[in-house]
């Protein structure tokens, strides 16, 4: 499958960093390497740096929307599992009420990151039909389309302890890929997460 996201061709991207394997240790990186920055541009320590190192999460700087998709890459390099840890600790970490906002807001894209991935799925590219699907954070959400027609979310077993999903249906039939598509959800539709403590979902094959 290509996946094309904005002008990003996430499937050459992975190609060209030696598949798979390197894709996903260079987004590894991305959280575990020191907050290192070079400010020479601006001359200043702007905000974006400073959020980035009060968040600790190495060089992933959350509160510079260009940045909130990396997490979501997982899924197309097929380690939804990491995908999932990283949007969880992201939520809990940087939107807890005893946490400062983590970032510029600009046109509501930092609480829209946070309601769709409250919600388990995210949409990296606006003007595809896909959308990554990450953790949910709440046991039952409900979302009322234009439609008349309801989305229901509902992950029974969610807890703070449980970032994984184990098992997704998408209206009774088990989803065997960590992506949900547009077309799929548009007329309303029943989401079941089920999420033990150990991870596994099937990877999207192709």
């Amino acid at each position: 499958a290509l996946h094309l996201i904005g002008f990003h061709d996430v499937d050459g991207l992975i190609e060209l960093m030696e598949g798979r394997k390197g894709f996903v240790q260079m987004l590894d990186s991305v959280f575990v390497v020191p907050p290192i920055y070079d400010d020479s541009y601006y001359g200043v320590l702007i905000h974006e740096i400073t959020g980035m190192q009060v968040a600790n999460m190495g060089n992933y700087a959350h509160g510079n929307q260009p940045a909130q998709h990396m997490i979501d890459l997982y899924d197309y390099a097929r380690k939804p599992e990491k995908a999932q840890w990283w949007a969880r600790g992201v939520m809990d970490r940087l939107y807890s009420a005893t946490h400062r906002y983590c970032g510029d807001e600009d046109n509501g894209q930092t609480s829209a990151w946070y309601v769709f991935s409250a919600l388990g799925f995210y949409p990296v590219c606006p003007a595809s039909d896909e959308y990554t699907v990450g953790s949910p954070l709440f046991r039952k959400a409900m979302i009322h389309l234009e439609n008349g027609k309801d989305i229901v979310i509902e992950a029974p077993e969610n807890g703070p302890e449980k970032r994984y999903i184990g098992k997704m249906t998408l209206n009774g039939k088990v989803l065997q890929r960590p992506f949900l598509e547009y077309t799929e959800i548009k007329e309303g539709a029943e989401i079941l997460f089920d999420q033990p403590l150990l991870f596994f979902i099937s990877p999207r094959v192709g």
